[in-house]
């Protein structure tokens, strides 16, 4: 009898034999893209995750096989023959919530005029905060002058970061032998700006015009993610992943050096100290930040986009990871129906033969909602013929 996905995936990471390559493609972009319904696992009855996905991804018009239509996403991972990762996607369960001191700091989040839109307002002693996003994306970001980096301090200083230990166990009950339960939180303090707080232009121009300012209030996020990792280290998270939606087009060499490799070792030594493994979201342009990969500790690399979808080809992958694992390695658009089907065969063997033993096989970094679903399941087989 073979092992199980959650055993391949251990012994992975753990660097010993597996029977078989795991196939983990994060096929979430596509089941709600396609409003498929989704089912809350037994014991687990809050629905606001699963509704925010839902609001968040935008509807599209792809084509879904009948077999698919009344199934759950575990369902559809079994039927694919594939692993979940992610119970926040495939289960619409997150492993934590955030706390806001109610009696110090008033939320309101309410749909804006245009379809996908929400507003969400903090209103402190210090001051106010507005953010507009659409289908997820920002259009308006809370942080738009040092100012309001006292606000944000504020905020953040009456925000706790709370592990929820029962929807971990709801998470591993119905993930079982299918997957190791992981989860993503929130990201390092220069990419929080980036990506959360302010956008990429205004953090340049905060790192450029008010340094003391910007690399203070990075200390500040600092200080809160130490109590956020107190609380990652103490649960029964296995595998733990850095977030981060690294870009070289955005987070140049200069500071990826400066400001992420430090701290990034920082906390994967804390990660490892516990007996725990770690691996980082890189999914956009990275040829620039290869050279830089062998200066930080992770485990491994989820994501990372090869030609002709990124960058960098697989030898370059190959070469700038080392002993590292790759998790994913695929481009999503050959799972697009005009895609040559012959190339994404082509292609999948080749990952498994470069990167095998050190490979969680996926889709970088998700599987579109207008991609061909069969085309995951050509994979599986491909991976089932495939001895490492």
């Amino acid at each position: 009898m073979g092992l199980t996905f959650r055993e391949r995936i251990l012994r992975t990471f753990e660097r010993r034999r597996v029977d078989r390559v795991v196939w983990q493609p994060r096929i979430y972009y596509w089941f709600y893209g396609n409003r498929l319904r989704n089912k809350l696992p037994n014991g687990y009855t809050d629905e606001s995750l699963l509704r925010g996905l839902y609001e968040v991804i935008r509807p599209y018009k792809g084509h879904v096989p009948e077999e698919y239509r009344n199934m759950s996403m575990l369902q559809v991972y079994d039927h694919l023959g594939a692993s979940p990762r992610y119970p926040q996607e495939t289960l619409g369960v997150s492993l934590f919530r955030m706390r806001v001191d109610e009696r110090k700091v008033r939320v309101r989040s309410f749909r804006g005029s245009k379809p996908g839109e929400r507003i969400t307002i903090w209103e402190t002693p210090v001051g106010k905060l507005r953010e507009v996003t659409v289908h997820g994306y920002h259009t308006e970001y809370p942080v738009k002058t040092p100012e309001d980096y006292r606000v944000m301090e504020f905020i953040l200083d009456n925000t706790e970061f709370v592990f929820d230990y029962r929807a971990f166990e709801v998470a591993d009950r119905a993930f079982g032998p299918r997957g190791v339960v992981q989860t993503f939180y929130p990201r390092s303090p220069l990419q929080r700006l980036i990506v959360d707080y302010m956008g990429f232009e205004r953090t340049i121009v905060a790192l450029h015009r008010y340094r003391r300012e910007t690399e203070r209030f990075m200390e500040v996020i600092e200080r809160w993610d130490d109590k956020m990792y107190e609380a990652l280290l103490e649960s029964p998270v296995q595998i733990l992943n850095f977030g981060e939606n690294v870009d070289a087009r955005l987070t140049s060499p200069r500071l990826f050096k400066e400001y992420l490799v430090p701290y990034y070792n920082k906390r994967i030594r804390q990660i490892h100290s516990r007996g725990k493994f770690c691996h980082i979201h890189m999914d956009g342009h990275l040829k620039p930040l290869l050279p830089l990969l062998e200066e930080v500790e992770f485990d491994g690399i989820e994501a990372a986009t090869p030609k002709p979808q990124g960058d960098i080809t697989l030898e370059e992958l190959k070469e700038a990871l080392g002993d590292k694992i790759l998790l994913d390695g695929i481009p999503a658009i050959m799972f697009l129906p005009d895609y040559p089907l012959r190339k994404l065969e082509e292609f999948a063997r080749k990952v498994l033969e470069m990167f095998s033993p050190n490979l969680i096989l996926g889709v970088s970094d998700e599987v579109p909602p207008t991609a061909d679903i069969t085309r995951v399941k050509r994979v599986s087989q491909i991976v089932e013929e495939y001895e490492p």
